[in-house]
């Protein structure tokens, strides 16, 4: 089974499981807003993903500035994100042991 990090009021988050769902795909939801994923789970999807932390934190955010991140290394990326979920970059899809950004969100097709 498919696992998708969503945040249900984000269009591209919404677009990405009607792709998903359009297309069958059995997809378990995470409202990772609620659930909100550890360090290592954020680590693990950035290994999954093949990028960094700054790659998968949403630099538009009032919190990614507040919290002066623009110089943060890694360390401190993946503890904002874990303390801030707003900051993660989403949706992440997840199948087979890969994981996308779904930004576009037709990326997630990718693993299908």
């Amino acid at each position: 089974m498919s696992a998708l990090w969503h945040n249900p009021r984000c269009s591209k988050s919404r677009q990405a499981l009607a792709l998903l769902q359009d297309r069958g795909e059995e997809v378990a939801i995470r409202r990772y807003l609620d659930e909100v994923p550890s360090e290592a789970e954020l680590r693990a999807a950035a290994t999954a993903m093949g990028i960094g932390p700054r790659d998968m934190i949403r630099r538009g955010e009032a919190a990614y500035r507040e919290l002066g991140l623009k110089d943060a290394g890694d360390d401190a990326l993946f503890a904002a994100m874990a303390a801030h979920p707003k900051l993660i970059e989403r949706p992440v899809f997840f199948r087979d042991g890969r994981a996308v950004l779904g930004r576009p969100p037709e990326r997630v097709l990718d693993l299908l």
